[in-house]
């Protein structure tokens, strides 16, 4: 069954895709030059048509069996087929406008047959979209330059940072390399990864980021980040059978690279869920949203972690993520092995572990300033 992503190419992208102005566009469209059909993905393999009222569009949409009209929606719904995209080119002849989306499909069935979550296929499926949108092209279309401008234009228009080029080399070189078996990806060269170090809170900010949460839920949610180190997307997909009580743990399931681990639960986090428990009762998701047959969002627990540094006044540049780096810093800072860190955190590389050595204050403490030194203790 297809995800619903619900992507309709509007006018400005049309434009983008067709290299020409979007004011031509919009006169071409007044003129019925081309047909303002819009395609999105419906429920159960349905394909919504969106159609402007037209005696010839009509006629022409009637052409395609199992077609359907859904008044309530102004809509027609068809079945998806693999050749559906091809039928509707043949329909509507050159000036059918269609998405790019419509030709990731495959794309979207390979990342499903090996298992990728969603967000990481909807990251896939973005990314490519939007290269096909500047390149103008269809995927078996696509030449080695196009690839080379692409990234030219993400790196100097979009200001994309180091990680993410990557990301965007890795993703193209997935679809194009992997599964259209082209090779000339591979003459992509690698940019070199930015050094920044993570922003990391004090032990006393992370503390009254904490005292300024009133709300139990938002309280139990970046408490249990902070102890157990974990990712945003983590939390939010917790089920109440994951905390461990008897043994202090938290069991984080199929998280980043479908891997399992266990990370800590300290008292203070475990007496603040209870007291959560009581209040809320909470069934399928630990932290369910207003619908409880859904988890709370990453990007609801982000504004809550904005709000509490507001009311703590903590000026730092930070994120919701701040608290695992808080959490991995902190635990090298009271004595605990890198190993033992690596674990918790559920890094695949040490060296990946290895950057809070550079943020911890551990050794830098012990170290006398030269300048205190030189001037005894601040005597001028």
């Amino acid at each position: 069954m297809m995800e619903r992503f619900s992507e309709i190419m509007t006018l400005k992208e049309a434009a983008k895709y067709l290299k020409i102005g979007k004011s031509t566009l919009y006169k071409m469209a007044r003129e019925s030059k081309i047909p303002a059909v819009k395609i999105e993905f419906g429920k159960n393999d349905k394909v919504i048509i969106r159609i402007p009222y037209n005696q010839e569009l009509i006629k022409k949409i009637k052409m395609i069996s199992g077609r359907r009209r859904n008044p309530q929606g102004k809509y027609w719904e068809v079945p998806y087929s693999e050749d559906l995209i091809a039928k509707l080119q043949s329909i509507f002849s050159e000036n059918l406008i269609i998405d790019p989306y419509f030709y990731l499909i495959p794309l979207q069935k390979e990342l499903s047959i090996r298992k990728y979550s969603t967000r990481t296929t909807k990251s896939y499926i973005r990314i490519n979209r939007d290269f096909l949108l500047f390149s103008g092209k269809r995927p078996e279309d696509i030449e080695n330059k196009d690839i080379k401008e692409y990234l030219y234009y993400v790196v100097n228009q979009k200001k994309v940072s180091t990680s993410t080029l990557n990301v965007i080399i890795n993703v193209l070189k997935f679809y194009y390399g992997e599964v259209l078996k082209k090779d000339f990806i591979f003459e992509v060269k690698r940019p070199k990864k930015d050094s920044k170090l993570p922003v990391v809170l004090s032990k006393e900010e992370v503390k009254k980021v904490l005292k300024a949460t009133s709300n139990i839920k938002h309280k139990a949610i970046l408490m249990l980040m902070y102890s157990g180190g974990l990712r945003v997307g983590e939390v939010v997909r917790l089920r109440p059978e994951d905390i461990d009580a008897n043994r202090k743990l938290i069991h984080i399931r199929a998280s980043k690279g479908r891997k399992d681990r266990y990370t800590l639960l300290s008292n203070v986090a475990l007496q603040t869920l209870r007291e959560y428990g009581k209040k809320e009762k909470p069934q399928k998701w630990l932290f369910p949203s207003w619908n409880k047959e859904k988890h709370i969002t990453a990007r609801t627990v982000q504004k809550i972690f904005q709000n509490a540094c507001k009311k703590a006044g903590i000026d730092k540049d930070v994120s919701v993520h701040s608290l695992r780096h808080s959490f991995a810093t902190h635990l090298l800072e009271s004595g605990i092995d890198l190993r033992y860190n690596q674990e918790l955190l559920g890094h695949k590389s040490s060296k990946t572990t290895e950057i809070y050595t550079h943020v911890s204050t551990k050794n830098l403490s012990a170290v006398k300033n030269p300048l205190d030194i030189l001037l005894k203790g601040g005597e001028t």
